[in-house]
């Protein structure tokens, strides 16, 4: 282990950013013996890295714009608390050159690359005619204007991949596989570079078929020493946003690797880099010997603790050593990568529902307890998951001895990990790794797209949830006490015998009818039409209150279920303001809610009436107006949410009587935002 800084004593540093990566950073700081300051929002006021952190400074409201975003903000809270140095994390400020300007201008240490670095890199083209210069291989390509774009296009050869030069995160790149598409292309890019950016210069590359998308870890100091760390294989991405990522590529070989980590050495030495960092190259499946630089990302990478687990560092804590001044503590020859490691992001998205963003209150976590896996996380009971900010929650990585070994271990703890309150993708995660190609290795940066519908389809909700959510009900019903009146015990017992005790349910589009013969430790269960199957269920952990309802300790209940002579146990939460229980099992979560047996089906439904919001965010724009005749799939209304723009639209022909919204509002999940109500027969025939 090193020594702590000396050079200038680093003994309080700030942590300009929130979630899952400020709790990272802290707790690195705290075993460094550093003092922590969190900043946050209105929006995060009570967030685990708030409570986590040694000092807490709000710094505005919920909008990123005017907190996690405000230099002036953050550098205040900086001077308030008498913070020496800034830790950007990743997102946010942390690739903004003018925010490292202003923490050099304030006196404070920015902990990442020196502002010429940043904006050498944050440009592609500058990037690439920089490591060109270097002697860093590059794909065939060209900027400009779009008549030099186009007379160039042959010479790269297509297809064609268009990218904003000022961009990042995949937003407005366009493939162009045949000259006829260019120029519509080129057209479509510019606009969106320029509305998403404020710059429409272009880039064109040769699009690399069956794309590999590989990075080098970087590590280099200020005295002139840059080494690598290996490499990460982040292929498994959908819409150019990484889901899994590993270490080190099944891929490559050590002569592969050796070659591409000198060439990530060399682009970082070209900008005088310090600090860590990642060259991100493109390679082809067919011939991995050929890789070409793509980008270089000037801080601390979402996928880092992969490389951690595999090298021993704690990249964090070499940033750190690296800001204070310190020679870095490792030289190139020996860094070792030992075994394997894999991690899959957990986000606020329901993939059923075509990956749509989701959110609302975390009512419980649970995560999985193995010394093999290791969980980032910033969540915790209480935790409100909105539109303002980026939709992942959480990672989870696994380390093995080998990759058999890590994808087995990361698939037992995504099959512990459930977010209670909020729908996760953590199923599709689970899914997409069991892939034969994605277990042999065969991937490609497309094939999760390719593949999404088919994994993302949800399986109807099985009976035995319905089951144990008809037990737990009823041992919510057992009354409490040293004494029980007979005559309180839920059975059904009647006069004329027991008739059991019903339920009616309802869960992932499914009403059905649950009865229940007997009491929780011996019943027959029916669900619906269904067979009578035995069963018997009790709780494990929680707290029962002395009535006849519930008061959990969120996240901590388990429910013991045997039904039809199989046993399960689910993670169990109730929202007792929803009146839902949440349960959980094998990755998967179910909202079973229950319904009066007086109730009856409403015979419009399926008809019209509100239309609702598909999730939390803001509306972009209004379409249409009121009392305008609309068609079935006409777009009303566009809604943002966690950087993605959905268009909801008309359920059925009709003429839209209510409009709820405007342009700039935030809404909720489920929100009426419209109600379009349809055309009776009998207007039709006065209108013709």
């Amino acid at each position: 282990m090193l020594n702590l800084p000396t050079h200038p004593p680093l003994k309080t540093i700030l942590v300009a950013n929130r979630g899952e990566i400020a709790v990272r950073v802290i707790g690195t700081l705290r075993r460094m013996g550093i003092t922590s300051v969190a900043v946050y929002s209105d929006a995060d006021a009570d967030a685990r890295h708030v409570r986590e952190a040694d000092v807490a400074v709000r710094i505005g409201p919920a909008a990123a714009t005017e907190s996690y975003l405000s230099i002036d903000a953050i550098l205040d809270a900086a001077k308030r608390t008498g913070a020496q140095a800034v830790h950007p994390g990743y997102g946010f400020l942390s690739e903004n050159a003018a925010f490292a300007r202003a923490c050099a201008d304030s006196g404070l240490v920015f902990i990442g690359p020196p502002a010429a670095a940043i904006d050498a890199m944050g440009d592609k083209i500058r990037a690439k005619q920089t490591v060109s210069a270097a002697g860093v291989p590059v794909v065939p390509g060209a900027f400009g204007s779009a008549a030099e774009l186009t007379a160039a296009a042959d010479d790269i050869g297509y297809p064609i991949l268009l990218k904003p030069s000022a961009g990042g995160g995949g937003k407005g790149m366009v493939v162009v596989r045949e000259p006829g598409e260019l120029s519509d292309a080129i057209s479509s890019a510019q606009r969106v570079a320029r509305s998403a950016f404020g710059d429409d210069r272009l880039l064109a590359e040769r699009f690399v078929t069956s794309p590999r998308h590989i990075e080098i870890q970087v590590l280099a100091d200020t005295h002139g020493t840059a080494i690598h760390l290996g490499e990460r294989e982040c292929s498994l991405q959908r819409r150019h946003q990484k889901i899994i990522e590993e270490a080190p590529s099944p891929l490559l070989d050590a002569d592969i690797r050796a070659r591409m980590g000198a060439a990530a050495v060399d682009a970082a030495k070209a900008v005088d880099y310090a600090g860590a960092g990642t060259v991100e190259f493109i390679v082809s499946a067919d011939r991995p010997d050929e890789f070409f630089f793509m980008e270089m990302n000037t801080r601390l990478q979402v996928e880092h603790p992969v490389t951690e687990l595999v090298t021993g560092l704690d990249l964090v804590e070499q940033q750190v050593r690296v800001a204070a001044g310190e020679r870095l503590g490792v030289s190139q020859d020996k860094v070792r990568l030992e075994g394997h490691a894999i991690e899959a992001r957990v986000y606020a998205e329901d993939p059923a529902s075509g990956f749509l963003p989701t959110g609302g209150t975390v009512l419980g976590v649970a995560e999985p307890d193995d010394e093999w896996v290791r969980v980032d996380s910033g969540l915790q009971p209480g935790t409100v998951v909105g539109s303002d900010y980026d939709p992942m929650l959480a990672k989870v990585i696994a380390r093995g001895d080998d990759r058999g070994q890590a994808l087995a271990r990361l698939d037992e703890a995504l099959a512990a990990t459930a977010v209670f309150g909020i729908v996760t993708n953590v199923p599709f995660l689970r899914a997409l790794l069991a892939d034969d190609d994605v277990r042999a290795g065969n991937m490609d940066t497309q094939m999760v797209d390719r593949l999404a519908e088919r994994l993302a389809k949800a399986d109807p909700v099985p009976d035995e949830v319905f089951a144990a959510a008809a037990l737990d009900e009823l041992l919510s019903m057992q009354p409490a006490g040293r004494i029980v009146d007979p005559w309180d015990v839920p059975t059904g017992w009647r006069l004329g015998g027991a008739i059991g005790t019903a339920f009616r349910l309802t869960c992932g589009g499914r009403d059905v009818t649950v009865r229940v013969d007997g009491t929780p430790e011996n019943a027959m269960v029916t669900v619906d039409d269904g067979q009578p199957a035995p069963a018997r269920a009790f709780w494990r952990g929680g707290k029962r209150d002395t009535g006849t309802r519930r008061k959990e300790d969120a996240g901590h209940g388990t429910l013991e279920l045997t039904y039809g002579g199989r046993r399960r146990t689910y993670g169990r939460v109730h929202d007792e303001r929803t009146d839902t229980l949440w349960l959980a099992e094998g990755g998967r979560t179910w909202a079973v809610g229950e319904h009066s047996l007086l109730d009856v089906d409403d015979a419009a439904a399926g008809e019209a009436g509100p239309v609702t919001s598909p999730m939390p965010g803001t509306v972009l724009a209004v379409k249409v107006e009121l009392d305008a005749e609309v068609s079935a799939g006409q777009p009303l209304l566009v809604v943002e949410a966690m950087k993605m723009e959905h268009t909801i639209t008309a359920p059925i022909d009709g003429v839209v009587s209510e409009i709820s919204v405007k342009a700039g509002q935030k809404v909720a999940l489920e929100e009426t935002l419209a109600v379009v109500t349809p055309r009776e027969s009998s207007e039709k025939e006065q209108g013709s």
